[in-house]
């Protein structure tokens, strides 16, 4: 009985030793990664700190009227109003957040203005791989 009390002992000690082995392995993984929301924030508000986190050319278009263009650094519009500031009086948004992206999207009903901008983790890292704006 002894034996059978001290290999559940055994199996338990094994088991929570590779328990806490793999949280802290999770825990190293996630170390260092950009916090979004302070990204965010900063992107928003610091010029330089948006263009260092946009690697042109950047995936998308910008439409207005008949011209048709692809971003790079000479053509970009700095983003400085957060989706959670628009003004939900005249604009629609919609966002949606994982763990290692986040899309928004602006748009006015029946009007053809579209702005729509995607935002990934690379590494540990936040940057704006995607943009699209449309005004007709």
């Amino acid at each position: 009985m002894k034996t059978r009390l001290w290999n559940i002992f055994l199996l338990f000690m094994v088991l929570g030793a590779i328990s806490c082995s793999s949280t802290k392995k999770g825990q190293k993984e996630n170390e260092g990664i950009e916090n979004f929301d302070q990204f965010y924030n900063r992107f928003h508000s610091d010029e330089g700190y948006q263009m260092s986190r946009i690697r042109f050319p950047i995936e998308g278009l910008n439409i207005d009227g008949n011209k048709t263009t692809t971003w790079n650094k000479n053509n970009w519009d700095v983003l400085t109003v957060r989706i959670f500031d628009v003004d939900k009086k005249k604009f629609k948004t919609t966002h949606k957040k994982t763990e290692n992206s986040f899309e928004q999207k602006v748009w006015i009903e029946d009007s053809g203005f579209l702005a729509e901008h995607k935002f990934k983790l690379i590494g540990k890292k936040w940057y704006l791989v995607y943009a699209y704006d449309q005004n007709l």
